[in-house]
């Protein structure tokens, strides 16, 4: 057996989750006319209120096509420095819309109302226009910390303020939000694009979704159509995410409970330096000079457990709806005998 906490993206579709995908009705989506993925981009679009979607493979496109849309090349963006925009996504920001990014330090990648304003650029001819802020909810290098919905509204209320649209990179968005005390309505009402991944918690093979109003997804079909993102017959897959909306949103309380028992048997380990609070399903922790991240990996080879080394001396493990109380089981096991 095979216990891999490299990602929640490593799932496979449950038995379900295959029937939903080989009875879906399909058609040429750039055509429009794909009946499954019309009903996916209209169900995600009105989970968070907002008029459209647009199904895509990944959340780096959606994120992608997000900033591409809101900016013009030679803008500038505003995101923490450990937003996935700016460290995972292929140098993309620039690459794909010509922009820069102002990085901030937040407080385990979240980012307040205050510092934004302080790195809003005034008006002068020498210096990049400010034009977009992104945030992201959960924080993968931050261990998926999530945000307060007291904070989003004071960020929603400066970007308004200032007139700059704030997009929500929402990877893991459900992870916060069986969390926290809000609800996907209320996060839609704090942005103006969402980008939701459903193939990373929910378990679904493949896809993610750019939301937001008729005018800015217009904009977003053509963009996606540049990248190479537009689809034929991808109703198939727009099946699993439909069924992964319905079926393996609440689940998601299940992997933290199994994310926060590692976590209390990491705290009472030699070899362990450190731990990020773990407040869903990502734990990144610390070693000691016992280990480097790459002989940690080596060492749990041949107990079959996977993980990444997210630094010379990091490790982050990351559990999902296919990590089991028997794998937890072993793990803990393990992680002891070290």
């Amino acid at each position: 057996m095979i216990i891999d906490l490299r990602s929640d993206t490593v799932t496979k579709p449950s038995e379900a989750m295959l029937e939903a995908m080989f009875r879906a009705p399909v058609g040429d989506d750039v055509f429009n006319e794909d009946p499954t993925i019309n009903a996916l981009e209209i169900k995600a679009a009105t989970l968070f209120n907002h008029e459209a979607a647009l199904f895509c493979p990944s959340g780096t496109m959606t994120n992608q096509i997000a900033i591409k849309c809101h900016t013009q090349p030679g803008n500038e963006l505003i995101c923490d420095i450990n937003s996935h925009i700016y460290n995972y996504e292929g140098g993309g920001i620039s690459a794909n819309s010509g922009v820069q990014a102002k990085l901030i330090q937040g407080d385990r990648g979240r980012i307040t109302a205050e510092q934004i304003e302080q790195q809003i650029n005034p008006d002068y001819d020498w210096l990049s226009h400010t034009s977009l802020v992104c945030l992201e909810n959960t924080v993968n290098r931050a261990g998926g910390s999530f945000y307060q919905l007291e904070d989003l509204k004071k960020i929603k209320q400066l970007c308004q303020q200032k007139q700059l649209p704030l997009h929500l990179d929402g990877a893991r968005v459900f992870n916060a939000l069986v969390e926290s005390n809000y609800t996907t309505h209320e996060i839609g009402k704090q942005f103006d694009s969402i980008s939701i991944c459903l193939s990373k918690g929910l378990g679904a093979p493949v896809g993610s979704l750019l939301i937001g109003n008729k005018e800015f997804i217009k904009k977003a079909r053509r963009a996606r159509k540049a990248f190479g993102g537009g689809m034929r017959q991808a109703g198939f897959l727009a099946a699993a995410g439909i069924y992964a909306l319905d079926n393996n949103i609440i689940r998601l309380r299940e992997d933290h409970h199994r994310a926060k028992q590692i976590e209390a048997v990491l705290k009472t380990l030699p070899y362990v330096e450190s731990i990020l609070p773990v407040d869903t399903n990502i734990i990144i922790f610390n070693l000691t000079d016992k280990y480097t991240a790459v002989s940690f990996e080596e060492a749990l080879k041949p107990y079959h457990i996977k993980l990444a080394a997210f630094g010379k001396q990091t490790i982050r493990f990351v559990t999902h709806l296919d990590f089991t109380d028997d794998m937890l089981e072993i793990v803990i096991d393990v992680l002891k005998k070290m």
